[in-house]
């Protein structure tokens, strides 16, 4: 029973790593920070591995789509940026 439990950890664990290589820096930052304050709190919660498992899972994914909603604000914020300072448009040609 332990070797399955610890099976499928390491699987949501290497799951959770890859799919956060595909991200921005703060969506990254974000997923860890929160599937470590979920398991925190799941444990604190429920006492038992099950319920740190789910409270990382579900720290995770709202920490992903809030670091997710930092990385879409800081790239907006850089290209209106670019267009104030008349840097280059690909896409608008060039602003006299």
């Amino acid at each position: 029973m332990k070797t399955r439990l610890w099976i499928t950890a390491g699987s949501a664990t290497a799951i959770m790593a890859l799919a956060g290589c595909a991200a921005g820096p703060n969506e990254q930052w974000g997923t860890a920070g929160g599937a470590v304050g979920g398991a925190v709190i799941g444990n604190a919660i429920g006492g038992n591995t099950a319920s740190t498992v789910g409270g990382a899972a579900i720290g995770g994914v709202i920490g992903n789509q809030v670091g997710r909603r930092a990385d879409e604000r800081n790239y907006d914020r850089n290209y209106y940026r670019g267009q104030r300072s008349g840097g280059y448009y690909p896409y608008n040609g060039p602003t006299y």
